[in-house]
């Protein structure tokens, strides 16, 4: 590819001893949502006032205790909105709204306006850190650039002092594209602020430390969070926040790692949407969490109802291979996939397991509200596993190995042809259609058995071949034999059993059972027949009869 020379790489940082790589994340970090401010100014239609209402309900329900709603002072929507929240008394008391605000006196002064009355609420104070921004955007020298964070972080504080309504204040401090700035800088830099606001271990301030852009591979962005962490006069007086975007599409791989260097809290999306490539996507990131043992602290019971909530909002769409959301997250096309979702669920109900352990699912889909039926769906990629597992599912049929084996052909055979994917009904049909009761060109039209013996069976039997009805009859160990050998004598073949399986159907009729029965005439080839009835003796002698079929019509 072209160009790649006008590309640096990004620079190291030096920790040679990081501690981070051999830590494990072992709580829920705090976490806000930033949909309603970052993720809104990222649509190509912003939320008007009721889709926002109805979204900040969301996140309330979905457990978030700060919400990010806005930039009060960028637009009179933004500040409109913050207003009816707190004049309508629409925040819990347990929850904290945030606001953005840049270092400039006006904008400040605002956004303290648009706060009146607040019950709690973070100050998000914010300026750009980054060489480029200081070089290109600003022309400001790193003295000049500490002094505009600093002033700023004296007005918040005086006027936060000025405050008669007893709203409970916390201040966030966000050094904007903190990933281009020089690692010793952003630590002057936010230290500076703190060195106004004075935080304690009993009343601290947010230092957030955002990807702004995303720059590195993720753990050069650890690496900064720990050496933050371990460089910063304030630690602990302070939270350590991540504010990742997702441009090198890692973004959720660089929170967790920032989580590892020692950030307490993180601030995203639902399903990732923001800014460019977007902002992390917080519900992966939970459940990344879930999936070791850990409560989360969001209830994500219902994603089906969160992916509605994001799309009726956004106007956007949930991939359908997103992470834990998308419509075939939970769904195997694969033969060897199927089959092994399938054993493994079958284990599981077998041995009752309490822990979760299903090849290919990280979670069971049922906690997050999901059911098993999507989880394998037959197309022609699809094995045997999916195919029993969907019949079995659905339908209460056990079709032994032999079954599986020769109708897992067909339905991949119907599926190629088709170039579309089989749903259940047409896999149970197509099953049917083929192998169960099947009367063509032999059919059993009626039978009588005597006994010689406790163990002896004579057996005579009408059947229909080619619309000609003909009388067979035959004797052996019980019915079964018999009839298999009236039909040897019949067909002039070797006709021979080498399975048999039946059981009650589950669904449905609970009075009719099913008969399974796979069949060899003196060469290598295997036929399969099913019959069903509510007289397992029939049932038996309709599956020969389809497996004689299945035969006879291969001979053709």
């Amino acid at each position: 590819m072209k160009n790649f020379e006008k590309y640096k790489p990004y620079p190291a940082i030096s920790l040679p001893d990081r501690q981070w790589p051999s830590r494990t994340i072992t709580q829920a970090p705090e976490w806000c949502s930033v949909d309603l401010r970052d993720g809104n100014q990222a649509l190509e239609v912003p939320m008007n006032l009721e889709q926002k209402l109805i979204f900040f309900q969301k996140l309330v329900d979905v457990g978030f205790k700060t919400i990010e709603i806005g930039f009060p002072a960028a637009s009179d929507t933004e500040y409109d909105f913050t207003r009816y929240l707190i004049d309508n008394n629409l925040i819990p008391d347990d929850v904290t709204i945030q606001v953005l605000t840049q270092s400039r006196q006006h904008i400040i002064e605002k956004t303290f306006e648009a706060l009146r009355g607040c019950k709690n609420a973070v100050v998000h104070l914010y300026n750009s850190t980054s060489t480029l921004h200081r070089d290109v955007v600003f022309k400001m020298d790193r003295a000049q650039v500490i002094e505009l964070a600093q002033s700023g972080a004296r007005l918040v504080a005086e006027i936060a002092a000025k405050d008669t309504c007893g709203t409970n204040f916390t201040f966030e401090y966000s050094p904007e594209s903190f990933t281009g700035t020089e690692i010793d800088f952003a630590v002057e830099i936010c230290d500076a602020v703190c060195d106004v606001w004075q935080p304690t271990p009993t009343k601290k301030v947010i230092i957030n430390l955002p990807a702004t852009v995303e720059m590195s591979t993720p753990n050069i962005y650890a690496d900064m969070i720990e050496y933050y962490c371990r460089h910063t006069r304030y630690r602990n007086s302070v939270i350590v926040s991540l504010h990742t975007h997702n441009d090198r599409g890692t973004g959720v791989a660089a929170t967790e790692m920032g989580l590892l260097a020692g950030a307490d809290r993180v601030e995203g999306t639902l399903f990732g949407n923001g800014e460019r490539t977007g902002n992390v996507d917080i519900i992966t990131v939970a459940l990344n969490i879930f999936t070791q043992g850990i409560d989360p602290q969001l209830d994500i019971s219902d994603i089906n109802d969160l992916v509605e909530s994001y799309e009726r909002a956004n106007r956007m769409s949930v991939h359908p291979r997103h992470p834990y959301a998308g419509k075939l997250v939970y769904t195997a096309f694969s033969g060897s996939h199927q089959d092994a979702i399938n054993k493994g669920m079958s284990k599981m109900k077998e041995s009752q397991m309490s822990d979760w352990a299903v090849p290919y699912l990280p979670i069971d889909p049922q906690d997050v509200g999901r059911s098993y039926d999507p989880i394998i769906r037959i197309n022609s990629q699809s094995g045997k596993g999916g195919v029993a597992y969907i019949l079995e599912q659905f339908y209460g049929l056990h079709l032994p190995r032999q079954v599986q084996q020769t109708f897992s052909q067909l339905v991949t055979k119907v599926s190629d042809q088709r170039q579309a994917e089989l749903k259940p009904d047409e896999i149970h049909d197509l099953f049917f259609a083929n192998y169960v009761n099947v009367t063509t060109p032999l059919e059993l039209k009626s039978y009588r058995e005597t006994m010689d013996d406790d163990q002896h069976v004579n057996m005579s039997a009408v059947i229909n071949d080619h619309g000609v009805e003909k009388t067979i009859s035959g004797s052996g160990n019980g019915l079964l034999d018999a009839f298999c050998e009236a039909l040897r004598q019949y067909l002039n073949s070797k006709l021979e059993i080498t399975a048999y399986q039946e059981h009650a159907l589950e669904r449905g009729s609970t009075s009719k059972a099913i008969t399974y029965v796979q069949i060899q005439n003196g060469g290598s080839k295997l036929y399969v027949g099913s019959g069903v009835s509510s007289n397992i003796s029939k049932s038996s002698l309709r599956a020969v009869v389809s497996a004689v079929n299945q035969m006879l019509a291969a001979k053709k």
